[in-house]
């Protein structure tokens, strides 16, 4: 698995999306966004994770700011060892 890593002094670039969605980048990858559900403002990392709900836009975008830098999955995929080793080949 590749995982991007940027310095969190990185400035996020904010587009707006729809009436209601303003989308970040970090160095032109996508960081989170931010939703306006009719009542409060929606702070959503790159992966989707809730980080809260701020009552304005403003400080809907500085919590998206202080989200420290993704860092790389400590989970790493492997076979159970009887299933990694190569099958033996019949013999004749």
């Amino acid at each position: 698995m590749t995982t991007t890593t940027f310095s969190s002094s990185e400035p996020l670039t904010w587009k707006q999306a729809d009436t209601d969605v303003h989308v970040a980048t970090r160095a032109g990858e996508f960081a989170g966004f931010i939703e306006f559900d009719g009542t409060v403002h929606v702070v959503r990392d790159q992966r989707g994770t809730a980080l809260g709900s701020f009552d304005s836009l403003d400080d809907a975008r500085a919590a998206l700011e202080r989200v420290p830098e993704r860092r790389s999955s400590a989970f790493s995929f492997r076979l159970p060892r009887g299933l990694s080793r190569r099958p033996r080949r019949a013999r004749a």
